[in-house]
């Protein structure tokens, strides 16, 4: 009895190790990689999603987060995620120009009128599957986003008119709002927002074009006098993983990682557009003042962007691009969700 019950418990105990190690050895480490701070709302998103992924896993995935440009500057993190440096990445579109020409459609001007409105239209199921995954080459694109509607910061002069723009230096996001800022007689510069303020202060720009939340985000409240806001534009964005990290997963796990992106447009694009009153505020702490269009005005400028996105759209068809259909369909989709989304036009 002795024997058999040592056998036993050498048995039970080999299980237990056993099974230890097949958890340990089946546990897959993705790295998640993104060049904001652990205090931006879509990073903290994205850490409580890694650690719901590995509660509901349990165990089999674990997550190590690169934050603030720790793995390159804002604009490599597309190629980040493609070659595989990261296993997943939250990257900008318009940070790599020309590789994204139907998803910026997104990004023309009084396109969108919310995040919330943004996220909605771009991970349309049609919108996505015929048009927009194909442009993600090398990665899975596992959500698509935009943030809330952003405006002119300015150093020292107000933008209170279409002519007021003439001449000014102004920082873009994406290719789309170049062409707006020239079109209104201003000359656009190219820069990721980590150097905005150093620009600013030096008198290398006049002025920049950036949403609420990231002008709290990237501390330009010190330096910008005036913000006109216009509410014109939005910037997309990728949370995506690398194909073959994705490939590689059991069919379980690629379910599981699907079904947390289904049905969240709402929730993410909510934790973004709220960040626009704080960061409103935190300028204004700073010695900002708010301009706020006339409605003559207010059409001037919806007028010069509806001249830009036909001017856009015209270039990509010619390009042979479906930017027609495209367009169309994005233009759709905002007016379906503006009827049931915050909406910054309207408030």
């Amino acid at each position: 009895m002795k024997r058999t019950l040592c056998t036993s418990l050498l048995l039970s105990a080999s299980a237990v190790l056993l099974g230890a190690n097949l958890t340990s050895a089946q546990a897959v480490e993705l790295k998640i990689a993104h060049f904001v701070s652990p205090q931006h709302s879509v990073a903290i998103w994205l850490e409580k999603w890694a650690r719901k992924m590995e509660a509901q896993s349990k165990g089999e995935l674990t997550f190590k987060i690169f934050p603030g440009m720790q793995l390159g500057p804002p604009p490599k993190y597309y190629d980040i995620a493609r070659t595989g440096q990261a296993d997943i990445t939250w990257f900008v579109h318009g940070f790599t120009p020309g590789r994204f020409p139907l998803v910026e459609v997104s990004n023309l001007p009084y396109m969108i009128g919310s995040s919330e409105i943004g996220n909605k239209v771009l991970n349309d199921p049609e919108l996505r599957t015929k048009y927009l995954n194909a442009e993600h080459g090398g990665v899975k694109p596992l959500l698509l986003m935009t943030h809330q509607p952003g405006n002119i910061h300015t150093a020292s002069k107000p933008i209170r008119t279409v002519e007021d723009m003439k001449g000014m230096r102004l920082r873009f996001s994406s290719a789309t709002i170049k062409d707006f800022v020239a079109a209104l007689g201003g000359t656009p510069v190219g820069m990721p927002p980590t150097q905005i303020v150093e620009s600013m202060q030096k008198g290398t720009i006049d002025g920049a074009w950036i949403d609420y939340g990231g002008a709290e985000s990237f501390k330009i409240g010190p330096v910008t006098k005036y913000t006109t806001e216009m509410y014109s534009y939005v910037t997309s964005f990728c949370i995506c993983m690398n194909q073959a990290s994705y490939n590689k997963l059991p069919a379980h796990l690629k379910k599981m990682i699907d079904d947390s992106f289904a049905g969240v447009e709402k929730e993410v694009g909510h934790e973004w557009d709220k960040l626009d009153a704080p960061g409103k505020e935190a300028l204004m702490k700073a010695g900002m003042t708010p301009i706020k269009l006339s409605k003559a005005e207010d059409d001037k400028f919806r007028a010069a962007g509806a001249k830009v996105s036909e001017a856009k759209v015209a270039e990509l068809n010619a390009r042979g691009l479906p930017a027609g259909a495209v367009y169309k369909l994005m233009k759709a989709l905002a007016a379906k969700h503006e009827k049931t989304s915050l909406n910054f036009w309207t408030q």
